[in-house]
């Protein structure tokens, strides 16, 4: 039977069991929608009731479902898509961060300097200025140190963090504040960096960050609501039906806060809640004592860290670095110990998720995932490798057979590759954000931003993954571009992929019968456009649960 024919007929059942149920909530019509769903690709409406889609399929049929009291909602030609599922968010942090100081693109010293002065005269006393998320590559590699801001900041606690998270300034109030000094000695994971005197610059890495953090007044319930409120807004405004919320912030605290936010029916996106995997103990007891949520807030999930970041020459790799030959990187964590802390938390049913950067650490967790495969009787894991970043020919193949998610960040792509080779060199570059590999060798592939270390842009990270042009505007054909994807691909890795990614295939990730009615509705049709127009595209449009959460003005 010709496949048109089929699809046809598939859709005309779907309708005629659509029919027998009441009228719809509402109809979605005239629209171009990309269901995602192999069976019924293409349909131009879809009718919603009590949250989920019960008919997917062409105006004519579709609209005869409703009645007087469905309400309809013309589409205007908009492009629709499954919700867009962001894998990797750290989103209060990110909601806070929205109200900080803005030091991403800041592109020389004076500017680094002058824009934390403001801030700083603006911040009430006896807060802190934090976040920032800078970039020491944007004006040519060398460090900031707290001499660069001592004179601007001298009454204001100063801590802000470089955009990958694994390195942050302080300035020398902060420092005093923390008892950090010459005498103060590297904490395990970690790096004070200090001038050839010995005396601490002010720049800490990873581990080091925490001796910071203890000293850094609590936030106040009033304070994480208004991040949360702020981070959904952000969110929603650009079609994220759903977040995997990997923390960073008084996750446990946190946790609370969704769980009060959702109750009071104030939730305006799906989320997926990870705590620390060291605390897996307490997530065994809390799931026990609390089941794991339901679609709208889900819990139960655990997130690691084997090293640090490229950015800041510590993420682990089996050789050292290029510009820093002294240093291969460094684990955060005894790896014996990380180990173990997988182990016990796969036994107690918990998923498990660990970032992993360089290619030792890559190849290190593939091992500890695949002791945990052989131990025991055979389960659907769903391990997942956090950002996965540079990856060896060997440890790309492995992921299909482990079962193991690829969870990436393409901006990041775009992003590194401006300065990525100076650190690692040419060759090792091409295990690097290796996403059509990943596809080609049967791995499940996931994407999302890692917000706010990148922005919480689906449109941008499909751009991202597509073109591989990299910020700088030096790769115009490409950075790696044997690397790149297909939209259709990168739409998938935004949504159904991450929807199996977080055990929600059933539910959502495509546009079906039964699904849950979680849509983006864009300017543009992303298979029509230029792939380097596709950042450009808006969201007009965000449904979450058959629930308008956002319309563009």
């Amino acid at each position: 039977m010709p496949r048109r024919i089929i699809q046809a007929t598939l859709a005309a059942v779907l309708l005629r069991s659509a029919s027998v149920l009441a009228a719809p909530d509402a109809i979605y019509f005239n629209g171009n929608v990309w269901t995602g769903d192999a069976r019924q690709p293409k349909a131009q409406a879809l009718a919603i009731d009590d949250g989920s889609i019960v008919a997917v399929g062409n105006d004519v049929d579709v609209r005869k479902l409703g009645n007087a009291n469905t309400r309809a909602v013309d589409l205007k030609g908009g492009f629709v898509v499954p919700g867009f599922i962001d894998n990797h968010v750290h989103f209060i942090n990110g909601g806070l961060a929205l109200a900080q100081v803005d030091l991403r693109d800041a592109a020389t010293k004076a500017e680094f300097v002058q824009r934390i002065a403001r801030a700083a005269a603006k911040t009430p006393k006896g807060q802190w200025l934090k976040d920032g998320n800078w970039d020491h590559e944007t004006w040519g590699g060398e460090l900031p140190t707290r001499d660069w801001i001592d004179r601007d900041t001298a009454n204001t606690p100063v801590f802000v963090s470089r955009l990958d998270g694994h390195m942050a300034l302080a300035n020398s109030l902060v420092l005093k504040l923390a008892g950090i000094d010459e005498k103060t000695p590297d904490p395990a994971g970690g790096a004070i960096v200090r001038d050839k005197n010995g005396r601490p610059t002010g720049i800490l890495k990873d581990a080091a960050m925490s001796l910071v953090s203890k000293a850094i007044p609590p936030l106040s319930d009033q304070e994480l609501q208004q991040g949360l409120e702020r981070a959904m807004e952000h969110a929603v405004a650009r079609g994220v039906t759903q977040v995997h919320d990997m923390g960073g912030v008084e996750d446990w605290r946190v946790l609370d806060l969704y769980r009060r936010t959702k109750a009071s029916d104030n939730l305006r996106l799906r989320i997926y809640s990870f705590v620390p995997l060291a605390e897996w103990g307490k997530a065994a007891e809390y799931k026990k004592r609390n089941g794991t949520g339901d679609a709208w807030l889900r819990w139960g999930a655990l997130k690691g860290f084997v090293d640090g970041s490229l950015g800041s020459t510590t993420a682990w790799f089996h050789k050292p670095y290029d510009d820093a030959p002294n240093t291969t990187g460094l684990t955060m964590i005894d790896p014996e110990q990380l180990g173990a802390q997988i182990v016990a938390a796969s036994k107690a049913d918990l998923h498990v998720t660990v970032h992993a950067i360089g290619d030792r650490a890559n190849d290190w967790l593939l091992d500890a995932f695949e002791k945990v495969e052989q131990s025991g009787p055979k389960k659907a894991w769903r391990f997942r490798i956090e950002h996965a970043q540079h990856l060896t020919p060997a440890a790309i193949r492995r992921f299909k057979p482990l079962g193991v998610v690829a969870s990436m960040q393409p901006y990041h792509a775009i992003d590194d590759g401006r300065w990525a080779e100076k650190r690692i060199g040419a060759e090792r570059l091409k295990g690097m954000y290796a996403f059509r590999s990943l596809i080609d060798s049967g791995a499940h592939l996931t994407f999302g931003s890692d917000w706010p270390v990148a922005p919480l842009d689906p449109l941008t990270g499909i751009y991202s993954a597509v073109t591989r042009r990299t910020l700088d505007g030096a790769n115009p054909n490409g950075w790696q571009p044997q690397e790149k994807i297909t939209v259709a691909e990168a739409l998938r890795s935004y949504t159904a992929e991450n929807a199996w990614a977080g055990f929600q295939e059933s539910k959502v990730g495509v546009l079906k019968q039964g699904a849950l009615a979680d849509f983006a509705v864009l300017s543009k049709d992303l298979f029509a456009v230029p792939p380097t127009e596709i950042a450009n595209v808006k969201v007009v449009r965000t449904v979450v649960g058959g629930r308008e959460v956002y319309v563009a003005r």
